[in-house]
């Protein structure tokens, strides 16, 4: 990912290699890391039974939470690619058991595309 990226928030596919080792702590016996994007310092880590939502937080970004989601849980999903005066794009998430949709946005350059076709292999 370029540093332009990076500073525009664009999503890219991270190393999975790199992230397995952070994320081992966290990760279950049998779960292994499918996919990951990144952007900026949040990202989008899909393994084989959740999808987590990472969010680095502050100015140093030692503060993280990890969301975990269970595929199971989604129970239905909306992509909302950006307009010609908007220049971010929407992911929400139902999730069983709550009422509002969790909401991440997206800048301009994500691969929204990627994102969608990931939630929908592991989801449906």
């Amino acid at each position: 990912m370029g540093l332009l990226d990076s500073l525009m928030g664009n999503a890219s596919e991270v190393n999975l290699e790199e992230l397995t080792e952070e994320l081992s702590p966290i990760m279950a016996d049998n779960e292994s890391l499918s996919l990951a994007y990144k952007a900026v310092r949040d990202m989008f880590v899909f393994t084989n039974k959740r999808l987590i939502l990472i969010d680095k937080q502050g100015m140093t970004g030692k503060k993280v939470s990890y969301h975990s989601v269970p595929y199971k849980a989604i129970t239905h999903f909306e992509v909302e690619t950006a307009g010609r005066f908007d220049m971010d794009a929407e992911l929400k998430l139902w999730i069983s058991g709550q009422k509002e949709p969790l909401v991440k946005e997206l800048k301009r350059g994500t691969d929204v595309v990627g994102i969608q076709k990931t939630i929908a292999n592991f989801s449906l």
